[in-house]
């Protein structure tokens, strides 16, 4: 027969009843615990809801901003567009006169300037005696180059 404790009362208390009390209070202390992290996982959540309401209602109005401040880069951007365009346009305008005027005034003022330097030159030698030149073999005149120019022509 198993053995009882008597208590003061006079009730008897079994080694069962002993380890079923210390279960109780063990789930009673784990139950505690966990309403107490169900609590301030509660309030954690209430925290972190309130937050993301708070930044929505910051972020709409940031929304707005960024997307007039897109709009208006957007206009910006067409506009510069059309001036670069407008620039290319002058630009392919201006080659083509210059390369105009180049083909009809280049060709006859380089004939004319020919023209002029040649009768210039005719007239400078018609006033003035050619002078005379005299070779010595063997000699070099104090004027004259050692190594002189070379024809490009020429296969030395």
């Amino acid at each position: 027969m198993p053995r009882r404790r008597v208590s003061e009362s006079g009730a008897s208390v079994t080694g069962g009843e002993v380890a079923g009390i210390l279960v109780a209070v063990f789930w009673a202390i784990l139950v505690s615990f966990l309403a107490l992290v169900l609590v301030r996982l509660a309030q954690t959540l209430k925290a972190t809801a309130k937050m993301v309401a708070e930044v929505s209602d910051q972020a709409v109005p940031l929304l707005a901003d960024a997307s007039a401040t897109v709009r208006s880069a957007h206009t910006q951007l067409a506009r510069v567009d059309a001036i670069a365009s407008d620039v290319q346009e002058v630009t392919a305008n201006a080659s083509a006169l210059s390369s105009t005027v180049s083909s009809a005034f280049g060709g006859p003022l380089v004939k004319v300037a020919a023209f002029g330097y040649g009768v210039r030159r005719a007239i400078g030698k018609k006033g003035a005696p050619e002078p005379e030149r005299t070779v010595v073999v063997g000699r070099t005149l104090p004027g004259a180059r050692r190594g002189g120019r070379r024809n490009r022509r020429s296969k030395d």
